[in-house]
């Protein structure tokens, strides 16, 4: 049997490859034609990605015998226990300021960090220091001080990418100092992949593994256009899916951390379910309308200004559709506060245009959460006079939640209705306020939807 090999596909590749400056360079050959590498973009921009190791202190769990002073006594142990263990970590980063020092990554590399220290391509290290962080976009920016002859990564246009396109990963996985995969652009606007956290990932083929966290999705032109952030995987190693962080995206965040040191991310001000078919019938609606009902219009909100009302639909923000109340959570959840969105709702069949200028969350609150308890940190509340079955009138409302913060932690969820604390019934955030005072533990009594149950907020 006779094998007969054709260099056709391979040459017409390398002519494409060689099309650009990056491969100008290409040593091996077969006969007269180049075969395509991606070495020499490999060299362009591995000086722009950094190794990331951290150190830091993290609460150990709670043993419930070191609660009983009996036991402590007994055994010795003091009576103020040390409750903090020590924590290391790696990851990866890229330099998007060369002449700043700034360097780019994700917020769960850096968290609870007390030493960070990166690593460049020629071996050298640097200490490095928080500017700021992002749990809801998982974007957190470094700083170095006094870092010469540093490499910047140019940043691309992640709305330009395709499904298709190729891509190269470059990172620190399990511990091995720059390693490069290659792959490609699989999907485009993958979301629900953290329950809550906003998202519009990248999919890619491209290798991501532990320690590939932060470090740079690369197009063929060398220049940024994701930040790797997590993987699907049941082993918890890489199996072909793996999710990176659109570089507009990181870039309006890093913006931001580094102008305020903190993201100030917009509210609209509305509670939302999702409108799909079923909603759709019980409400004598069309069964091809997709989007999020608006169920409240919290007063004096972006929302009210703009006209919203309570049964309107939204369907779209700038363009883009909206398909359930995720869709909607997230697209405003990625923009500032102060920005305009242009937003298309349906009202009794009708579809109608709005114009929302974004409020700054903190300029909702009543009262800071965190000042009356700092477990509640990270939450909207609010007085809401209506009647609660069994109970009478008043409770705190729960009007929206930061992702990644402590209450979110600790499982309040957007929408709740606080109505007692440490069994003492609170109609409002003053009275949630004083039974609050002083106390260590938080025995909550919540309403979420029909369902009444308690939360600890320690």
């Amino acid at each position: 049997m006779t094998i007969k090999l054709t260099l056709r596909g391979t040459i017409a590749a390398a002519t494409l490859f060689c099309t650009t400056g990056l491969w100008a360079a290409l040593p091996a050959k077969i006969g007269d034609q180049p075969l395509p590498s991606l070495a020499p973009l490999v060299q362009a921009v591995s000086p722009a990605v950094v190794n990331i190791a951290t150190q830091g202190t993290r609460e150990a769990p709670d043993n419930p015998l070191m609660q009983d002073p009996f036991f402590r006594r007994f055994f010795g142990f003091p009576d103020q226990q040390q409750r903090q263990r020590p924590t290391r970590s790696a990851g990866s980063g890229v330099i998007v300021d060369a002449a700043k020092g700034y360097i780019i990554t994700n917020h769960h590399v850096v968290e609870n960090a007390d030493k960070i220290e990166v690593t460049l391509v020629d071996d050298r290290s640097f200490s490095a220091e928080v500017i700021g962080s992002d749990p809801g976009t998982d974007i957190a920016v470094l700083k170095v001080e006094d870092a010469r002859n540093l490499t910047a990564m140019d940043l691309g246009d992640s709305e330009r990418i395709e499904v298709g396109d190729f891509v190269v990963a470059i990172g620190n996985p399990f511990g091995l100092q720059h390693t490069v995969t290659s792959g490609i652009v699989s999907a485009l606007g993958r979301r629900g992949i953290s329950r809550d956290g906003y998202e519009d990932f990248i999919q890619t083929d491209a290798s991501i593994n532990p320690g590939n966290s932060g470090g740079a999705l690369v197009n063929l032109n060398g220049e940024l256009i994701g930040v790797n952030s997590a993987i699907f995987s049941n082993s918890g190693g890489n199996i072909g899916i793996g999710f990176a962080i659109p570089v507009n995206i990181a870039k309006s965040i890093m913006v931001q951390l580094i102008e305020f040191g903190e993201v100030r991310r917009g509210l609209l001000g509305v509670s939302i379910s999702d409108f799909n078919a079923e909603t759709a019938e019980a409400m004598g609606a069309d069964a091809d309308v997709q989007g999020a009902l608006v169920q409240e219009v919290v007063p004096g909100s972006a929302a009210e200004t703009a006209g919203l009302e309570v049964g309107d639909i939204i369907v779209e923000v700038d363009g883009d559709e909206i398909s359930s109340a995720n869709d909607l959570r997230n697209t405003i959840g990625l923009r500032r506060s102060g920005e305009t969105v242009q937003i298309k709702a349906v009202r009794n069949g009708k579809r109608k245009n709005f114009k929302a200028e974004l409020q700054e969350l903190a300029s909702m609150r009543q009262m800071a959460a965190e000042d009356i308890h700092p477990g509640l940190a990270g939450a909207d509340l609010a007085d809401i006079a209506d009647d609660i079955p069994r109970l009478g009138k008043g409770a705190v409302r729960v009007d929206a939640i930061e992702a990644g913060s402590p209450a979110a932690m600790r499982g309040l969820e957007e929408g709740d209705l606080i109505i007692s604390v440490n069994r003492v019934r609170v109609r409002s955030v003053k009275e949630l306020q004083d039974a609050a005072e002083g106390q260590n533990l938080l025995i909550l009594g919540l309403r979420r939807g029909s369902r009444d149950l308690l939360l600890q907020v320690k």
